[in-house]
């Protein structure tokens, strides 16, 4: 079958894919403490029920003590190399829907996007497996022997990734890994990923005093402990805004750069704020390391009280260049914490198990079918380009298998608002990266590739 066949194949199939998509975003799959995990389960059972009508050997994969993933199979030729296709099903929560211009879990069609939390990051991911193995098996059998993995705690931790991972290692076994959690440059410009940074937190607390005192007795010799964690985490950046923590990797972004003004639009952040740190806006999101206070914990302004606060928390993000050592810099992050703390004040840190970065190898076979694939697809150059954001599980696929190829793309683009209000994907970018899917699948028919 030529290209414009599977186009036309996967274009008269979108309706079902949107179908699919929309009824996936509807179900709050938050695997975060707090939230109902009979959601992760409902979203993993749909999951599983999408695959197998697309011809996938798919069912559950318990996670002792976790959610949910999904694990199928297609087998091939034994001659032929095995692809293992990965997506997850969790999101991320939809902090204020009030701000959201349609509800969070109704998925809605307009303006060519479909919005909803989970349309692009990564609930588009098991749609594009889905569309691309039926339009490839519309033909016949598989040139390769496929693998599926749908994750169900990506956004809400690692600690049962090793227990996924290398705790199947016979399941997940493959040649290739075609990651489908990226995304593109732009609506419509096709982008295979070259780099993901690292990515760890940890959970800061300062204690002062076993208990609330008045702060008018009191006050005044006595220390609070949101004084104290407020000067801990002013102290991580200097005035430029450039990191003070010592022996954190960074190197000069060598591929596609960004413009300022690009990145200031795609952010929303107000004119008048000034960027922070040095060096490009490339090396700053992709190739250096990065900290961001991701919440703060104390007594709420509406319910003040005059009294010292005896303690607070803050969680601490700590994103990290391709090729850091991330147990090291984890270290290095909590020392410098510790070592800044004012007034004898207690502290306990407790870190998060780290992700590691990762660097495509753009010389693989894997790599060239996909730049080809992709090419046709969207019928345009195809942009290389690194990511600031993790995707825990790469890393330790390389790891468990050695010499795997790893491929990064996805359908989202700089108009998807991962992590944000009005998430979205563009139905015709999710119809381009199934066809490009189709197209790499296909390629395994040249065995020389």
């Amino acid at each position: 079958m030529d290209t414009d066949q599977l186009r036309s194949r996967i274009h008269e199939d979108m309706p079902r894919v949107v179908d699919e998509l929309s009824r996936l975003v509807a179900i709050p799959s938050i695997g975060y403490d707090g939230y109902d995990p009979a959601n992760v389960r409902a979203s993993a059972e749909l999951t599983r029920d999408i695959l197998r009508h697309a011809g996938v050997g798919a069912d559950l994969l318990e996670i002792e003590g976790g959610h949910p993933a999904v694990f199928g199979s297609v087998p091939g030729p034994a001659d032929r190399p095995t692809v293992l296709l990965y997506a997850h099903h969790d999101v991320q929560p939809a902090a204020d829907p009030d701000a959201w211009t349609m509800p969070p879990f109704t998925p809605t069609v307009t303006g060519g996007r479909l919005y909803g939390r989970g349309a692009a990051d990564d609930k588009s991911g098991i749609v594009i497996h889905a569309a691309a193995l039926r339009a490839v098996r519309a033909d016949g059998p598989l040139p390769c022997s496929v693998k599926v993995i749908v994750e169900g705690e990506e956004e809400c931790s690692t600690q049962h990734l090793p227990e996924l991972v290398r705790g199947h290692g016979d399941l997940l076994r493959s040649d290739v890994a075609v990651i489908a959690d990226g995304g593109n440059y732009r609506t419509g410009v096709p982008t295979i990923g070259t780099s993901i940074r690292g990515a760890t937190h940890l959970t800061v607390r300062v204690d002062v005093l076993p208990i609330a005192q008045h702060s008018g007795v009191f006050g005044g010799p006595l220390p609070d402990a949101i004084m104290a964690l407020s000067r801990m985490l002013a102290s991580l950046h200097d005035d430029e805004g450039e990191l003070t923590i010592d022996g954190l990797h960074g190197f000069p972004w060598p591929g596609t750069q960004v413009p300022e003004d690009e990145f200031r639009d795609e952010s929303r952040v107000f004119p008048e704020i000034e960027l922070l740190g040095t060096g490009t806006i490339a090396d700053r999101t992709l190739s250096k390391a990065a900290i961001n206070i991701l919440a703060f914990e104390a007594p709420r302004v509406d319910e003040v009280a005059n009294q010292i606060v005896p303690s607070a928390r803050a969680v601490v993000g700590l994103r990290m260049a391709p090729g850091e050592d991330y147990a090291a810099a984890t270290d290095r992050l909590a020392a410098h914490l510790r070592a800044v703390a004012p007034w004898g004040v207690r502290v306990q840190i407790d870190t998060e198990e780290p992700g590691a970065g990762y660097i495509v190898d753009p010389t693989t076979p894997a790599y060239r079918s996909a730049r080809a694939a992709l090419t046709a697809a969207f019928d345009r150059k195809v942009v290389e380009m690194g990511s600031g954001g993790s995707i825990p599980l790469v890393p330790m696929l390389a790891e468990t298998f050695p010499g795997i190829e790893v491929l990064i793309w996805g359908a989202g683009d700089h108009r998807s608002n991962f992590h944000s209000i009005d998430e979205s994907v563009d139905i015709e970018d999710l119809e381009r990266m199934a066809v490009a899917e189709a197209l790499f699948l296909q390629s395994f028919e040249d065995a020389d590739r």
